[in-house]
Formats: structure tokens, sequence, C-alpha cells
């Protein structure tokens, strides 16, 4: 493994502390997650199974032997474990890089508590360095991407790609967040916007991050 695999194994096994056999696990997208359900294949918890954002989730967890169920049977979620694009002091985060953000944001708001597993390239005193993703309603795109250069950013088609639930991305680059709660409602609010890959009204309560000097945990508010 690389360096920065090796970091986001640490961090993905640092996470598993906070599975809790019995309950549904809400699993996310992304190239820590597929460490941590590496972990979780190799301790085989008992849950009776795994909520997930996307279908390349869904397929790992099932070829690792967990039952994959809909979040509508699971009901309110113990855990969210997942990862993110940045973080910054107060664990709010840029999510969907990956393309699942919409998912993801919907099982962090089901879940007690948001476990976020970073390497610490992703940590970041002011989130927007990296391309704000917004999931829009097709009809929506172009007059979304005008509104969001009306905000300051620069929008760019992700080609190609279409996300789970069938709608293009929007990544939207050079936007300055200064208050990123702010920043979520106002492009939550453009008429076809499914969701902003913001998570600041839900940020994480547990930022897990490896570095070369080990695993550091930061918990939200202490």
């Amino acid at each position: 493994m690389s360096k920065q695999d090796d970091l986001k194994r640490a961090a993905a096994e640092a996470a598993f502390d906070y599975v809790r056999e019995g309950e549904y696990l809400g699993v996310g997208t992304g190239s820590t997650v597929n460490h941590f359900i590496d972990v979780l294949a190799e301790r085989a918890p008992e849950i009776p199974g795994c909520v997930s954002s996307s279908k390349a989730t869904t397929e790992k967890l099932r070829a690792a032997g967990f039952d994959v169920v809909d979040l509508n049977s699971a009901g309110a979620l113990g855990v969210y474990v997942d990862g993110a694009d940045e973080a910054n002091a107060h664990l709010e985060l840029i999510k969907g890089g990956g393309g699942a953000l919409t998912r993801e944001k919907i099982i962090a708001g089901a879940a007690r508590t948001f476990v976020c597993m970073v390497d610490a390239s992703k940590r970041v005193d002011l989130l927007g360095r990296f391309p704000l993703p917004v999931e829009v309603i097709e009809m929506a795109r172009s007059s979304v991407a005008r509104s969001l250069v009306k905000l300051g950013g620069e929008p760019e088609l992700r080609p190609g790609f279409v996300s789970d639930n069938g709608h293009p991305i929007l990544d939207v680059h050079n936007l300055e967040i200064l208050n990123p709660i702010e920043m979520e409602d106002a492009i939550n609010a453009l008429p076809g916007v499914v969701t902003v890959g913001l998570f600041a009204r839900r940020p994480a309560d547990v930022l897990i991050v490896g570095d070369a000097g080990g695993v550091e945990t930061v918990k939200r508010g202490g």
C-alpha cells in the first residue's frame, strides 16, 4: 500500500471502535470507506445489516458478507461512517467527490453519530479548495450554473457522469466559503438543486485523522 493508503487504513481501523454490534450501520462511499469495509470484513462484527450510500459500496459490503438494507427498513441509525474531501476545524465538510453526496447526506441526517475518516491532507482552514459538488436535476443544469456564478463560483459539469439517482453533478471551483451554513442554505434553495456537498448543517460528530504521527480523533465541540 502507498503511504496515503496506510493513513487511510489507520483511520479506518480507528473508526471501527464506533461500530456497535446489534445496530444497523450506515456506510459511506470512497477510498477510505473501502478500507473501512475491509476492516469490517476482517473483524466481522455482529450487526443486523448496513445502510449503504452507493451502489459501489453495496456491492463491496455484500461481497464481504454483510446484508444491505434500505434506510426505510433500518429506521434511525446509531452510527454512520464515511470519508470526506475536506474538513475544517468545526468538522464541517465538503463531500461528493465520488458522486454519492445526496444519499450520504440523507444517511448522515438519520444517524445519531456521524464518524468521518480522513487523511491529514483533507484538513483545511477554509473549505472550498476542493471543487464543491452540486447534484442537479438535468433540466435545471444551466440555470443552476448561472446562479452559482453569481455566488462567486466557477461551475463545471462533471463529464460523462450521473449519480446513482440519475442526475448530473456540477463541480464548483474557486468558491470562497466563509460561512458554510449560509452557503449550504443558499445553494440548496436554488430551484433544481437536489443537494450540495456541503455538510455544515449536519457536520461530523467525530473526525478521525490519519497522519504520519498516528491517528488523531477530534470530537465536535470538544
